[in-house]
């Protein structure tokens, strides 16, 4: 009676990890951000008491951290997938320019709504294919969407902020509307946050991010067309481009070709806080949103107490080192 064999992937090729076996070291990343979380709450109580712990603070931090907090949603899924993407802070400001040129506008909310959502997933759409049809670098790709996305913007609104006309009111109303004293943006974003929870932990789409981050030759070996898989990833961070356009437009009330500056690196850092490797393989929704309120917290903090903008700047760039030290430092830990 033969003896049953175990099914090894192909030569000098290693299995793709599972995120379940992450499991406990993102449990206690978590415990520790949400520590970190704690430290800043107590310290906007010590240093403001009289203007941090007020309603209107906590809509404001939670009103910034929707714009972000989507792009960042869509920066996850790229990283853990062995990406990166550098192009998002420059489609959401191509994206709301093209949603309120005056021929959009003409047709009401809902369709700048949609153009805005076209639009940013169409240039992820290009970025998935330099990259994975196109063998580009992501970085390379990325970084030559930033400069083009940007250019395109400032061509199209010739360098001027376009304004929502009065007609269209109603794409407004999402910043200015509030149930139970929370703006519907904010909803929208945790609508985002909740349904990228449930693809990424709960569907083949969500396993096939992992493993290709992970092992891109074993992912390809057990089936998956990694191509088309990465391709699909771009696209994705690009429909979140679009919906965080939405959400800006209604916040500011314009399409402007300087919005989103800089987001790139505050969804990235986001990212790294929250846990999620740069290799890629490994990451969660809700390590990266707690990064983000983390980043959210220690700007509104610093806008409190009246500090300059540059120490913010070298504060995060600080906590971004400290993050990627800390990887490394798990990682190594945990080698065979």
């Amino acid at each position: 009676m033969s003896e049953p064999t175990t099914e090894r992937p192909a030569s000098g090729v290693a299995a793709p990890p599972s995120p379940r076996g992450f499991a406990g070291l993102g449990e206690m990343r978590h415990l520790g951000l949400l520590v970190a979380l704690a430290l800043l709450v107590v310290v906007g109580l010590v240093t403001r008491p009289e203007n941090f712990a007020t309603a209107s603070n906590l809509v404001s931090i939670l009103a910034l951290a929707a714009t972000i907090g989507v792009i960042t949603v869509g920066a996850t899924f790229v990283i853990i997938g062995g990406g990166i993407d550098l192009s998002v802070g420059a489609i959401m400001a191509l994206a709301s320019v093209w949603a309120t040129t005056l021929a959009t506008q003409s047709f009401g909310p809902v369709v700048m709504a949609v153009c805005a959502i076209l639009v940013g997933t169409g240039a992820g759409l290009v970025n998935g294919l330099l990259i994975a049809y196109g063998r580009l670098v992501p970085f390379i790709a990325t970084l030559a969407m930033l400069v083009a996305a940007r250019g395109l913007a400032q061509r199209m609104s010739d360098r001027k902020t376009q304004l929502i006309q009065p007609e269209n009111a109603a794409l407004v109303d999402l910043s200015t509307t509030r149930v139970l004293g929370i703006p519907l943006m904010v909803y929208i974003f945790a609508l985002v946050v909740v349904l990228g929870w449930i693809v990424l932990n709960r569907t083949t789409f969500g396993r096939r991010t992992y493993a290709v981050g992970g092992n891109p030759e074993a992912a390809r070996l057990a089936g998956i067309d990694v191509r088309r898989h990465t391709m699909l990833l771009y696209a994705l961070s690009g429909l979140c481009c679009g919906i965080a356009a939405i959400l800006i437009m209604a916040r500011t009330t314009t399409g402007s070709s300087t919005h989103g500056d800089l987001y790139e690196l505050d969804a990235i850092a986001a990212v790294i806080i929250g846990g999620t490797l740069l290799t890629g393989g490994r990451g969660t929704i809700v390590g990266s949103i707690l990064g983000l309120l983390i980043f959210t917290l220690i700007t509104n903090l610093f806008i409190l107490n009246g500090l300059n903008t540059s120490d913010q700047l070298i504060a995060k760039g600080l906590i971004i080192v400290v993050a990627v030290l800390l990887q490394r430092r798990n990682l190594k830990e945990r080698a065979p």
